[in-house]
């Protein structure tokens, strides 16, 4: 192999001009630079309904307006609906053009704000340059979770990587005391079939009071808690957003209301079960068939509420009592009740049992259950008590 002076010098040059090439890999922000957090208001469906949150970095000069969106995921991921329900599905960070991400808002008819945070030049830089190096591939995944850490909770958390001790959060920017789930509560009242479903998912780990910082992972709040932190530079003290601007207005909501909730489905339900139930007491009888639906959906069910508790990555999940209702034994037990009279006696006795801890617990709200449990909870009382009665007249003739 030849190595002539030429080649000596070009290698030279590279070693003089790496330090200096690797420090120029980001843009440099004009004075005329703007960050700002863009809040995106609620849409149709679930996954959308609690809004968004994104970083906005918008440079004239340099021709730059781009999102920097932690709300993203690929859906090629191997597995992606394993991981997506077991809660191991990795959420990304992508930085794409602004216009795009508006547009697509727009046609979702959501309506869209700006905050244009107050910064010096020499933070809008190490902010840029912390969103860039966070986009890059092997940094943009994350463990997601929708309470702790989402595209909401970012936002104060990147501000907080970057500025550290400048900031000053208000804890008391918002007076009211919530629960997790009365937040949640306060986006899915016109969606009630999620709502309880929500509420059959998640456990009494929700149900203790949040701090006003935890609030953040809504982006409303996100909104509230930015527009009182303030940023302190030496001894002075000012407000971190300069602005607020309206990019893209409010749409009128006039989407059809759900007539057939879930507590109107359970409260049908439930009387068509204690009709039943009464013609079994006056005939001195046992609908089979409708004892053997009864444990068996309540079994499945809880065999769905035991799996998102232990089989999954989920924080809300975990603590939930809508076991004592949906016990998963009956699932098996639908397939014994007429076997063994005795049994059945005692473990009748068990679920009625189980039903009154439920109530206790939800009494002092140790959790919170869907308004739209109670019909199934008299459904069940009642259905409970006759066999409990049914199978105690049995055991005495035996």
């Amino acid at each position: 192999m030849n190595f002539n002076f030429t080649d000596l010098k070009k290698l030279l040059y590279l070693v003089i001009l790496l330090p200096l090439l690797l420090n120029a890999q980001y843009l440099q922000l004009s004075p005329q630079s703007e960050i700002s957090v863009i809040t995106c208001g609620s849409g149709g469906e679930l996954y959308s309904t609690f809004g968004h949150s994104a970083f906005r970095i918008q440079d004239i000069p340099n021709k730059l307006d781009r999102v920097y969106n932690y709300g993203t995921f690929n859906f090629n991921t191997p597995n992606f609906y394993l991981k997506f329900t077991q809660g191991k599905l990795l959420y990304e960070l992508r930085s794409y053009n602004f216009g795009n991400f508006l547009r697509g808002y727009h046609n979702e008819q959501r309506w869209v704000d700006g905050q244009v945070l107050d910064l010096d030049e020499n933070e809008r830089q190490q902010i840029f340059e912390f969103l860039e190096n966070n986009a890059k591939p092997k940094n943009r995944a994350y463990k997601y979770d929708f309470f702790y850490d989402n595209c909401s909770t970012k936002m104060y958390d990147v501000l907080d990587s970057v500025l550290g001790k400048k900031l000053i959060f208000d804890n008391k920017y918002e007076s009211k005391i919530y629960t997790h789930r009365d937040l949640v509560y306060q986006y899915t009242k016109d969606l009630p079939w999620s709502e309880f479903g929500i509420d059959l998912a998640l456990g009494s780990v929700i149900d203790r009071k949040a701090s006003t910082k935890e609030y953040m992972f809504l982006p409303d709040y996100v909104f509230k808690g930015l527009a009182k932190v303030k940023i302190k530079n030496n001894a002075f003290e000012k407000p971190l957003v300069k602005r607020k601007e309206q990019i893209l207005l409010d749409f009128d909501d006039d989407s059809p209301k759900c007539i057939f909730t879930p507590l109107l489905v359970f409260s049908i339900l439930a009387l068509i079960v204690i009709g039943l139930t009464y013609r079994d007491f006056k005939k001195n009888t046992r609908n089979k068939v409708l004892d053997f639906i009864i444990f068996f959906v309540t079994g499945f069910t809880g065999i769905i509420v035991l799996l998102l508790w232990f089989a999954t990555d989920h924080t809300a999940t975990a603590d939930n009592f809508n076991i004592l209702w949906a016990f998963a034994p009956n699932l098996f037990f639908a397939f014994l009740i007429s076997k063994n009279t005795k049994l059945n006696y005692y473990y009748i006795f068990t679920l009625l049992g189980l039903l009154d801890l439920l109530l206790i617990l939800w009494i002092f709200k140790v959790q919170v259950f869907a308004v739209a449990l109670i019909p199934i909870l008299i459904m069940l009382y009642t259905r409970y008590l006759y066999l409990w009665f049914y199978f105690k007249n049995k055991k005495a003739l035996n």
